[in-house]
């Protein structure tokens, strides 16, 4: 226990005389955690974004205004056979004009010449939901056959594929950039660490060589440099989460007006926070550990 004190006490020590370089590797190890939560962060929105466009998505069969009820039902039968589908909604003849005249109330041709007629001349359409939005192509090459093309009048696709495109790739782009970012900052935070540890030993030569001279083992020398990573881990993990938290309650209002099933990500953060410190702390002691025997393997020679 006296040795474990004693440890401590050279820790701090340490990183008291070297308080400019202390600062700085956790400044570096801030920025590379947050860099790191950024990407974490930007995954999970895209995700939950691409859920909600996912959601939206889906195509129409609109029918012939003569089809019978065998056959809108022999129809609907066939379609909800396939593991694709995940819904499939009929809409009457009269949801079916419904619809029209709000896709172009903008458009008062359209309805004009619409009035014209005597009567509706829609038949009824059937809504389809698949698990996958590119999946909908396989159920309508299934359609073609002369038995359910004869009463289908028109297919239409409607959804938000283009944006969803486009989300994706914005995804990609930003977590390629917040990568190279998180390992910028690693490489960074090793030399930092490294050249930390190195100036602590080079200023201490004299303590250390007397401390051998008395008796004292690698592990005794080697102890307050590895307790300064765990120190340097630590206050980098509780700062971040402090930056992190904090910039996460001023975004949630924003994610609210987007996703409106109370989607935050304070509470995805909060629970999983476990997980994530696990993770992350990890690998920034690995990478503190790893820079800090380095530096000691060169400058303490046994």
């Amino acid at each position: 226990m006296i040795s474990f004190y004693r440890i401590i006490k050279f820790a701090l020590q340490d990183i008291g005389r070297n308080l400019g370089l202390s600062l700085m590797t956790v400044l570096i190890l801030v920025l590379m955690l947050l860099s790191v939560n950024l990407l974490w962060s930007v995954k999970i929105i895209a995700d939950k974004g691409a859920e909600l466009l996912k959601n939206q998505i889906n195509f129409s069969l609109y029918l012939k205004s003569n089809v019978t009820d065998k056959q809108l039902n022999d129809l609907t039968s066939y379609i909800k056979s396939f593991p694709e589908v995940t819904d499939l909604t009929t809409l009457k003849p009269p949801a079916v004009l419904s619809a029209f005249e709000k896709r172009n109330a903008l458009r008062p041709d359209m309805l004009e010449a619409l009035k014209e007629l005597d009567e509706n001349p829609f038949g009824p359409a059937l809504v389809v939901k698949t698990q996958e939005p590119e999946q909908y192509k396989e159920i309508l090459l299934a359609l073609n056959v002369p038995e359910y093309e004869s009463i289908i009048e028109s297919k239409s696709f409607e959804g938000h594929e283009s944006a969803l495109e486009r989300l994706q790739t914005i995804t990609n782009r930003v977590e390629s950039a917040g990568l190279g970012l998180s390992v910028f900052f690693m490489l960074i935070s090793f030399l930092i660490i490294f050249n930390t540890i190195r100036v602590a030993i080079y200023t201490q030569r004299v303590e250390i060589n007397i401390k051998r001279l008395v008796g004292a083992n690698n592990w005794f020398i080697r102890g307050p440099y590895m307790l300064e990573a765990l120190l340097f881990t630590l206050a980098s993990l509780l700062i971040s989460g402090g930056i992190i938290f904090a910039a996460f309650n001023k975004l949630d209002p924003y994610l609210n007006v987007a996703f409106t099933d109370g989607f935050s990500l304070t509470n995805y953060f909060s629970s999983h926070i476990l997980y994530l410190a696990t993770i992350e702390g990890g690998a920034v002691l690995l990478l503190t550990i790893m820079s800090s025997s380095l530096a000691m393997q060169k400058h303490l020679k046994t």
